[in-house]
């Protein structure tokens, strides 16, 4: 009988040490696995990005590359101008990663069937004068006749006394179709001076007795040049968020397929609060969800 109790005890202590081994050896595994897993996931980020388009969202970008460079140093972002019609052809190439364009692509007559669209912001667009022009609002019908050249003296309009002088943008630019089609609704400007970007035009207007153009918010940040009110509506953010101020547009950023990963994380760092509630507006533009309203391809405007 005691024998028998010996060997039971034995073999009970001996059974407890395998298992305790075995759980040592699981826990050290799934511990080692855990690490790995951690270490993959605090991979440092590395690569270039190269983005082109817009120059209405061109500022933006710059502002929220060069925040993302300081958070991400292996990772490299050229922005780029050009207008919207050449960020979407070179997106649709496979030249750049990523294409701005403040027009839908199917408004641009691009093929956006290989293409994705992530909306990252919006911007308003007004007519913007010489402040020695001495007008700040503007009649739509007059607007219509002054950039068809039907008005060409802003002493008809009661201001002062000089020739008008129109600088518009070139066919390729997004701020150029967006004002055009809601501004204008849809009339052809006359001819003018022709600049490829917004910053140039700012600058034409200010220098130039009598000029007019069109810019987005974000470069009327100034009293260099004077936004026009149109139809007594003011081009203000809260003005656009409601409808109340009809031009304005989204802004795309435009990828060929989904996003590799350098894309994919600047994009998701657009769209991130410390972007959208900080430098999208310090730099002049509009959350997208802050609107009320939303527009689709066709330009239909709807309630959300």
């Amino acid at each position: 009988m005691k024998s028998f109790k010996k060997i039971s005890l034995a073999t009970i202590l001996a059974a407890l040490m395998v298992v305790m081994a075995a759980c040592g050896s699981t826990t050290s595994k799934e511990t080692k696995e855990s690490a790995k897993n951690d270490q993959s996931n605090t991979k440092e980020l590395s690569g270039s990005l190269v983005i082109s388009g817009s120059t209405a969202l061109q500022p933006l970008a710059s502002a929220a590359a060069e925040e993302f460079m300081n958070k991400n140093s292996k990772v490299s972002i050229q922005v780029n101008g050009g207008g919207s019609g050449t960020g979407l052809s070179q997106v649709a190439q496979g030249a750049v990663q990523i294409g701005n364009s403040d027009l839908f692509a199917e408004e641009k007559g691009v093929d956006a069937s290989q293409l994705v669209d992530h909306q990252v912001a919006v911007v308003g667009i007004t007519a913007a004068v010489n402040s020695k022009v001495g007008i700040k609002d503007i009649k739509k019908a007059d607007l219509i006749k002054v950039f068809t050249g039907k008005i060409t003296n802003w002493k008809e309009l009661g201001g002062a006394d000089q020739k008008i002088t129109l600088v518009n943008r070139p066919d390729s630019s997004g701020t150029r179709a967006v004002f055009n089609k809601l501004a204008l609704d849809g009339a052809t400007p006359a001819e003018g001076v022709t600049e490829d970007a917004s910053n140039t035009v700012k600058k034409i207007i200010n220098e130039t007795p009598g000029a007019i153009g069109y810019l987005a918010f974000s470069y009327l940040t100034d009293n260099t040049v004077t936004a026009l009110s149109i139809d007594g509506v003011e081009p203000t953010t809260e003005n656009v968020t409601t409808g109340k101020f009809p031009v304005w547009a989204y802004e795309h950023a435009y990828t060929k397929g989904e996003p590799n990963e350098v894309a994919k994380a600047f994009l998701d760092y657009m769209m991130s609060d410390e972007v959208q509630t900080n430098i999208v507006t310090k730099q002049g533009y509009i959350p997208v969800t802050s609107m009320k309203v939303e527009r689709d391809a066709k330009g239909n405007v709807t309630n959300k």
